[in-house]
């Protein structure tokens, strides 16, 4: 069979039959060949997907389009360009990343030599969601080939034509007998789910994140999930309230809110909540105008399941800005509500959608209280200017992310691990990080078999090699 023909059975598409355990089986035999572990090969897949991402920016851009309403600069900006970003940080860092590391050894063990090297995984599968389906789709992609994997792509049915445009061109610029894309749906993914896999990384939803880890547990198969969760902001009394309303705005209405770190809500006093709301409200209409609906910048909602989910969100007595949908170009307007607590409707889940809720606490004491009081989110997002409200934060909260005075930022620095906490995920990744999530840390060590110095080790023991052990193999520090 010619890897042409291999990749488009495991596309799955035009009723064709996805075979996974051939599909793992063969990829497990190119693993063993050892043709994915040499630098030279694991710097070309890189150059390769950065090359497409280049070369096929205008593809990219109308898939994009189509799936989500994106234009192009934010495409680029959180999808191409984002990418690209990353995969350059880890093809500077990658040499030294995978050198092999010396270690220092206690004395009893010398002169023995011992090292860390880090070795690949083997066949990793990646299942990427639909809100940045490029982005989160190649970006761990990047990190499982830069760490010498074979791996499977299994792209969102739901950003139709990214996927299709993935299966398509992903295997004019990697090594085809080593990187697969499998397109298709919930069968698809689940028949892929029952093979053996030497890891699994998953962005998407808690829900199926326990589907993926329980099937990863039948083969104790391990298991990263970038998930979700609901990021809180906390503005605090004395910051420039027009800079964070505007950071705020440009934060939770990127790609129409469907951002896993969007600012899900905003906690603040309610003389700052006074203040804010008419500030958000000019920071709406200064970036998409005075009616979001005819914006070339403010995305739609992907599918007509998640604009029927985030409607009901939308409780019309408490909506102080916006409020408006469309169920046939599944647009919902940049959305603020006011007046709701804890209780409410959009505290119950991730909105994932263009709704704000505010709610009020008392101080910083009571917003630290609300944010524990609920799973650990994936980012946690503080607007100060006080240096002890920094503090508490850090101290007293535990979030995948911690920015101040500004959402989302901490993407931007690929030197940063990105990655959840509980309820928000399991597992780093992001520069250096992306090589150790896809490789084992193998211990290596060297001790030659003349002299014996183990010797005193063995039995049987008298009460001089008793004094010798304890002063050799656990010596106490005085």
């Amino acid at each position: 069979m010619t890897e042409t023909m291999r990749l488009e059975t495991a596309r799955a598409e035009d009723g064709t039959t996805l075979d996974a355990a051939a599909l793992v089986d063969d990829l497990r035999g190119v693993f063993r060949t050892g043709v994915t572990k040499p630098l030279a090969w694991r710097k070309a897949q890189l150059e390769g997907l950065r090359r497409m991402l280049a070369e096929q920016e205008a593809a990219f851009v109308e898939a994009l389009d189509t799936d989500l309403g994106k234009h192009a600069t934010e495409s680029w900006i959180t999808e191409l360009g984002y990418t690209s970003n990353e995969i350059t940080h880890i093809l500077g860092g990658l040499k030294s990343w995978i050198r092999p590391r010396s270690a220092p050894l206690p004395l009893w063990l010398r002169p023995a030599r011992a090292k860390i090297v880090r070795e690949p995984l083997g066949v990793v599968l990646v299942i990427s969601p639909w809100n940045y389906p490029v982005q989160l789709a190649l970006a761990p992609v990047a990190g499982a080939l830069a760490a010498g994997n074979a791996v499977v792509l299994k792209p969102s049915e739901l950003a139709p034509a990214t996927s299709a445009l993935l299966a398509r061109i992903l295997p004019r610029y990697v090594d085809q007998a080593a990187v697969r894309v499998v397109e298709g749906g919930v069968p698809e993914t689940t028949e892929l789910l029952t093979e053996h896999w030497d890891h699994i990384f998953y962005t998407g939803n808690g829900a199926v994140g326990r589907i993926i880890l329980e099937a990863a547990a039948r083969h104790l198969t391990p298991v990263t999930l970038e998930l979700g969760g609901k990021s809180p902001t906390f503005v605090d009394d004395g910051v420039d309230l027009e800079t964070a309303a505007r950071r705020i705005v440009w934060g939770k209405y990127t790609n129409a809110g469907q951002t896993c770190v969007a600012p899900d809500f905003v906690i603040a006093t309610r003389p700052v909540l006074e203040d804010l709301k008419p500030l958000l409200d000019k920071a709406i209409r200064e970036f998409y105008g005075e009616d979001p609906a005819q914006s070339d910048v403010y995305g739609r909602i992907v599918n007509e399941r998640h604009f029927g989910r985030v409607s009901r969100l939308i409780t019309e007595a408490h909506v102080v800005r916006g409020g408006a949908t469309d169920a046939e170009s599944r647009y919902i307007e940049p959305t603020v509500l006011d007046g709701v607590d804890g209780d409410h409707l959009s505290m119950q889940e991730e909105i994932f959608g263009p709704i704000l809720p505010l709610i009020e606490v008392s101080g910083v004491d009571e917003a630290i209280e609300f944010i524990n009081d609920r799973d650990k989110p994936l980012a946690l997002y503080v607007f100060t200017n006080r240096a002890e409200t920094k503090r508490r934060f850090i101290r007293d909260t535990s979030s995948g992310a911690l920015d101040f005075n500004a959402p989302m930022i901490h993407l931007g620095a690929p030197s940063l691990p990105f990655g959840g906490v509980g309820a928000s995920g399991m597992g780093k990744y992001h520069g250096e990080e992306s090589v150790a999530v896809f490789s084992h840390a193998k211990a290596v060590i060297d001790l030659p078999t003349k002299p014996d110095l183990l010797a005193t080790l063995y039995p049987p023991f008298t009460s001089i090699k008793e004094t010798l052990i304890r002063r050799i193999v656990a010596p106490s520090r005085r």
